[in-house]
């Protein structure tokens, strides 16, 4: 008789109806006060914990909840606050904390961000940015960017994992609670002082993570879990040693047991490292890198607990459970072992039961978080008493996964003939772009320093109830389709009004830049929970490619058509690019990503032509995730380069010359992949550049970008109103990095999540500081 655990990671946070961004908008908008967030922040870490109870989890996480970001928690807990935020409140407080995530700026006494709508220790008024925000590894979900300095000190300024641990213990659950490891936090952060490290703070670091400890084992927790992802990266032998001597340290806490948990890959040339670590568990990730089950055992303490992550935490199929068991029986007859999720299952969405629309043949295929629980239960059960005790789930399963290999919704023989007929014509422009270049001028006539936007604008309270109502059936297209078109129109004419040079049609007809392109496309299907989040309140329902992918018809063309003919300048063609879809996607696991993407890739240039067809001289394909798909190890990122690459290129290289391509790319680390952008070829690129300032666009120079490009100087994800001066200073910061015949004037994303009074004035600015760094960096132009 084995004695197997099922353990799980962490849980999505949002709510199954996204209850957490609800109530976190409407205390950012003065509509609740904070005794109102905190009760609905606690009832759903209640019921998350119930429902983990009750599903079977053996071992339930704690401190896996979060207002905006864990790494922020983190940063705030460990006294990590840059000066410019302290006088906001103290450590523990709402203010300061979203002040950081967002940014603030008050007027007059009054703050625009604040839930309670008062300025708590700013006098009369105060403007302070948001923190810098990036990609969380190789995810779709953003964090905020720790910051320190050289003498940074440490202090325990919060004790959320100590009061969570203790919430849920008052409920009757024991749970383990997850902080995040020193070390990852340290390799995460950044510092204003050049060719400072971060972990040369280790030491310092190190006495507050164990006064944590100690206060998590006077509180009665027996296990905590600490994640520290960082070991599945290309670590440097400092790298290495600052592991060593962290856990050296953090093991002399009495009283707990460490669970080194690591996830999104393979520990590789770090596993030494990982097993000489005086922890009582490791958690291994055999989903992304299975191929290292043999080497973790073969190197592994025999009283090391190991956590087996044998369930996808970040996509939504079901399980192969009789495949899964055939690989770690062996395993826990002779191991201690526990199995999990692969990662937290923040990444997947909550229920699959909330998701009564879908196509019950594919609905029968998938498995959200809920259902995931299900799976680690059914296979710790099989293992603990042998697989006919769970024998009618398992058949089910089995079912389940052979349906879903033999069915034809699956396979669509013309786009995978179409798919053979690729040459190496259909990827490349023939046109050099110093050609081109000189061909979109003369047509475009554009002035220096040209001002644009990345494309979307305020999808305001109206317009969702206009998508509601439609979606409904109370509202006829014919009514919706008229409504779309006067908000069109009003957006067109008011781009005009402040002086925009390119505009864009806002995309009112959008719910989302990539749902929007999945619907009209065949192999997609799309839930109508399935929530995941993005950051902070921002959530997303991904789509689900369980099928070759075609586009019918043209997507976009007719309302690109309609806000050219009310427009007097030049109108882009907005579309989200092969890899964007492909990444923002929940992808089927039945067939190599490359082959979907070049599907998807197809897709893309049928409606690029269409619309150059229709007269479109200005086409934007948007590759904001393009580096988010980019594998952590240095080794494997090539191939996926080399593909995403190429379908990009043949997604935008059936235009003429004249044509101009642009692309767009968000919260980024470009220096790595400046080949790669450059191989792209897009005539534009617009990137986020406001929150570094100006930062990311070294790469750029350093590779000597010959192209067009848009650095952000506008942060459109926070509240605040930038300056002219503002954005005008980012703009001669760039003017001095790249000549000013290469720079567009753009904000960092698009405007979607916004509201106008936000926008108007942000704009309006943006407008004023291009006119101003035109006569700065072009004299006489």
């Amino acid at each position: 008789m084995m004695s197997v655990t099922a353990a799980n990671l962490g849980f999505p946070r949002i709510g199954p109806r996204r209850e957490l961004k609800t109530a976190t908008e409407a205390y950012w908008a003065g509509a609740i006060d904070e005794t109102a967030l905190l009760e609905t922040a606690a009832g759903l870490r209640a019921a998350t914990w119930a429902r983990q109870k009750a599903a079977g989890i053996d071992v339930i996480p704690s401190n896996d909840f979060s207002f905006y970001d864990q790494v922020l928690d983190t940063s705030v807990m460990l006294g990590a606050i840059p000066d410019a935020y302290r006088a906001i409140g103290a450590a523990d407080s709402l203010d300061l904390y979203f002040a950081m995530a967002r940014g603030r700026q008050t007027k007059g006494g009054r703050s625009e961000t604040a839930g309670d709508g008062c300025v708590h220790g700013h006098g009369a008024g105060s403007d302070v940015p948001a923190q810098e925000m990036t990609k969380w590894f190789d995810t779709n979900y953003h964090y905020m960017v720790p910051e320190v300095a050289p003498g940074q000190a440490f202090a325990l300024s919060t004790t959320k994992p100590v009061d969570h641990f203790l919430e849920a213990k008052a409920l009757g659950y024991q749970t383990r609670p997850v902080i995040l490891g020193p070390v990852t936090w340290l390799l995460l952060a950044k510092s204003k002082a050049e060719g400072f490290d971060p972990v040369s703070l280790l030491p310092g670091l190190l006495p507050v993570y164990a006064e944590l400890l100690a206060k998590l084992a006077e509180a009665g927790a027996d296990w905590v879990q600490i994640d520290e992802p960082a070991l599945v990266l290309d670590l440097t032998d400092a790298a290495r040693d600052a592991y060593r001597a962290a856990y050296a340290e953090l093991a002399k806490v009495a009283g707990v047991k460490l669970m080194l948990a690591t996830y999104f890959g393979a520990l590789g040339d770090n596993l030494a490292t990982a097993l000489s670590l005086p922890v009582a568990g490791l958690h291994v990730d055999l989903v992304r890198a299975p191929e290292q089950l043999e080497a973790v055992i073969a190197g592994a303490r025999a009283d090391l607990l190991l956590s087996l992550g044998v369930i996808d935490g970040r996509n939504i199929w079901k399980a192969d459970l009789a495949a899964i068991l055939d690989r770690v029986e062996a395993v826990a007859r002779a191991h201690r072992v526990q199995i999990a999720p692969s990662c937290s299952l923040l990444h997947t969405p909550v229920d699959l039961e909330l998701e009564t629309k879908l196509d019950p043949q594919i609905r029968n295929w998938l498995a959200f978080a809920v259902q995931k629980l299900g799976e680690l239960a059914t296979i710790a059960g099989a293992l603990n008493t042998g697989r006919a005790s769970v024998a009618p789930v398992l058949a089910e399963n089995e079912a389940a996964i052979a349906d879903r290999r033999a069915s034809p919704l699956t396979n669509n023989p013309r786009v995978r003939s179409r798919i053979a007929e690729v040459t190496a014509n259909w990827t490349r422009r023939v046109t050099p772009f110093a050609e081109r270049i000189r061909l979109q001028q003369a047509h475009l006539n554009l002035p220096s320093l040209p001002t644009t936007t990345i494309g979307s604008f305020p999808q305001t309270a109206e317009v969702r109830k206009a998508r509601a109502a439609h979606d409904k059936g109370t509202m006829t297209t014919q009514d919706y389709e008229q409504f779309l078109r006067e908000e069109t129109k009003r957006t067109v004419a008011w781009q005009e009004e402040i002086g925009l040079d390119v505009l864009v049609h806002g995309e009112f007809e959008r719910n989302d830049m990539v749902q929007y392109f999945g619907e009209q496309l065949a192999g997609f299907a799309f839930s109508r929970a399935g929530w995941v989040q993005s950051y902070g309140s921002r959530c997303v329902r991904p789509p689900i490619i369980y099928g070759d992918v075609a586009r019918p018809k043209p997507m976009t063309v007719a309302w690109w058509d309609y806000a050219q003919s009310v427009a007097t300048k030049p109108m882009k063609g907005m579309l989200t690019g092969p890899v964007t879809i492909l990444n923002w996607s929940f992808v089927r696991n039945d067939q190599p990503r490359a082959d979907t993407c070049r599907q998807i890739a197809l897709a893309i240039r049928d409606e690029v032509l269409d619309l150059e067809r229709a007269g479109c001289k200005i086409i934007q394909i948007d590759e904001a995730a393009l580096r988010e798909g980019l594998p952590l190890r240095k080794a494997d990122q090539q191939l996926y380069l080399d593909w995403s690459v190429e379908a990009f290129r043949i997604s935008a290289s059936g235009v003429q010359p004249q044509t101009q391509i642009h692309t767009h790319m968000c919260y980024s680390e470009f220096n790595e992949i400046i080949d790669s952008i450059g191989a792209m070829d897009a005539d534009v690129i617009s990137i986020e550049t406001s929150r570094s300032k100006m930062e990311l666009l070294d790469a750029f120079v350093d590779y000597k970008y010959p192209n067009e490009i848009g650095p952000g100087v506008y942060d459109i994800h926070s509240p605040r109103i930038p300056s002219t001066q503002e954005m005008e200073d980012l703009l001669l910061k760039a003017g001095g990095r790249l000549s000013a015949d290469q720079l567009w004037v753009n904000p960092d994303c698009g405007l979607k999540t916004r509201k106008w009074e936000d926008v108007k004035p942000a704009l309006v600015n943006m407008v004023a500081a291009a006119k101003a760094a035109r006569v700065a960096l072009t004299p006489g132009a």
